[in-house]
């Protein structure tokens, strides 16, 4: 099974990136993660429809071939790590490719969203898009090690 987070946006800062290459190297061969950057829609003088409507086009290029698709959304539901790590144990035994998508500045395309498995959101607080992908990396390594009873995530 593969996971891939598909963000909307530019390159984001090298601490970003580091960050998020360590917990893709730390994941299981089985659980391969990836990070793939989708190229937001200039903006000129396109509507917010129009900027969505393009993006949803390239992620749903980007994410061909996965089964699942996880939008996070500040609407979302709020799945705390342990319902995370439930969640994954439950696709892991189904099996299929999932793709978790961070949307560009303008959020993600409605019709998007309701073709999605589920929306869930990372915090009830606004956090930079690049921040989200460095979390979500971080969070679904701590998910798959408390699947695996790996001492990292720790109970108190």
């Amino acid at each position: 099974m593969k996971l891939a987070i598909l963000a909307v946006g530019h390159k984001p800062p090298a601490w970003v990136a580091a960050g998020c290459a360590e917990y893709v190297k730390r994941m299981p061969r089985e659980l391969a993660l990836s990070v793939v950057e989708v190229k937001p829609e200039p903006r000129g003088s396109k509507s917010r429809e129009q900027l969505l409507a393009a993006e949803r086009t390239r992620l749903l290029v980007a994410m061909q071939g996965c089964g699942r698709m996880v939008v996070l959304d500040e609407r979302g539901v709020d799945l705390p790590t342990l319902k995370l790590a439930e969640r994954l144990e439950g696709w892991m035994r189904v099996g299929g490719d999932t793709a978790f998508v961070i949307g560009g500045a303008d959020g993600v395309d409605e019709t998007l969203k309701g073709q999605a498995s589920e929306c869930i959101r990372l915090s009830s607080l606004t956090l930079p898009h690049a921040l989200a992908r460095l979390i979500l990396c971080e969070q679904l390594y701590r998910a798959i090690s408390i699947v695996r009873k790996h001492p990292y995530h720790r109970e108190g």
